[in-house]
Formats: C-alpha cells, structure tokens, sequence
C-alpha cells in the first residue's frame, strides 16, 4: 500500500557551501574542493580515520550523511536492516578510474577499491550499520521522479522504514551532493516528500528558504 512519506531532513553540499534545512551551516568558499572536504571533516569533529583512506566521491557522500543524521533521533528508531540508500550520480566513479588509470603501470589496490560508484552506499552503510536495501544510479541529472518513485516502491513494499536517497556526484571540482532521510512519520520540521521539494533543495546552494 502506498505511504505518505516525508522528507525529515535534507542536506545540500555544493560551491564551498553545507547546507541544512535550507540553512547554511558551514561555508569555505576560498580552497580546493580536496582541502573543502578535509576542513568540513574536521568542523563535523568526527573520529573516523577512514575518511582520508577514501576516494573524494566518498567522502563528499559520506560527508553530506553525516550532517543529515546529525541529531536525527529517528535513525534509532529503526532497526539496520529497515534503513537503506538509494543514490544517483551523473559521472559514476569516474573521478576515481582517472586515477586509478593513471597508476594502471603499477596499479594501486586502494584506488581499485573506488572504482565502483556503490562504493560509496558501502562506506555510509558501514558507518552506521545500514543494512537495508541500497542501490546506486547513473542519470545525466538529477532525477527527482525517479528518486521518488523508486523509494515509494522500496515503502510500499515494506522493504524499507527509512531512507536516503539523493545526488552524489564529483568530477575534478566540479561537485554537488543532495540528501534526503525520508521515513513515513511526520515530525515537526518535516515536509512532503515531493520532485518539487527535492528538486527545490536540490537547486538552494545558498542556503536561503
């Protein structure tokens, strides 16, 4: 049976800039998008020496998770198999086979790792012990309705109680991610979960409502 599902909280991290709830809460305009990523990891105060072992699609995605479910209760609600990600991206893992394919002459196991663009659902799950259903998409663009539609499937057919879905996507620097943590429950600060309202977010890049 078809639910109606709510966006709990969304993140939006593009041109130097993390954005929360249409709010901006952290914002470097001035580095490489590399030194970005490194500064925002140390502002979020995370312990996770993993982080640096991983390739930039990674972390961004990884990044914009953390400040999504940051104070989130409703994550603990639910058990790990009852969480899952749903992702998209336009560029796939390209930004790792560039370089990975640069060291094809002696070919580094750590960046082989990264060539797969589901890599990055495995380092959020990881991190927070995510065993639903994942899955990872190549759009050209943002596709809210696609977005939609899978996840409606995913809580219809009770496969899923929370979700994450969203945009990943990194190529040199040139980058943008957007998350949303869509569960079936309303709470205060929750909206609808709409192409319009992810499509919305998708494009506030300067935190303003």
């Amino acid at each position: 049976m078809k639910r109606s599902l709510h966006i709990v909280s969304g993140c939006v991290i593009a041109a130097g800039s993390v954005i929360k709830n249409g709010e901006v809460v952290y914002s470097d305009k001035n580095v490489t998008f590399q030194s970005f990523l490194v500064q925002l990891y140390k502002y979020l105060q995370v312990d996770y020496p993993k982080f640096y072992k991983m390739d930039n699609l990674s972390k961004l995605g990884w990044l914009a998770s953390e400040v999504l479910l940051k104070e989130e209760a409703i994550v603990k609600q639910y058990k790990p198999e009852e969480i899952g990600l749903l992702l998209t991206n336009a560029n796939s893992s390209l930004e790792a086979d560039v370089k990975y394919f640069q060291t094809i002459e002696m070919a580094s196991p750590a960046l082989f790792v990264y060539t797969l663009p589901n890599i990055l659902n495995g380092e959020i799950c990881i991190r927070n012990n995510f065993k639903g259903e994942n899955a990872c998409f190549i759009f050209g663009a943002f596709n809210a309705a696609f977005i939609k539609e899978y996840a409606d499937d995913l809580f219809a057919n009770n496969k899923l109680k929370l979700c994450i879905c969203g945009w990943v996507d990194v190529l040199g620097e040139d980058y943008k991610a957007a998350l949303y943590l869509v569960g079936d429950h309303a709470t205060a600060s929750s909206i609808a979960f709409t192409e319009a309202n992810m499509n919305k977010a998708f494009e506030n890049v300067n935190g303003q409502s």
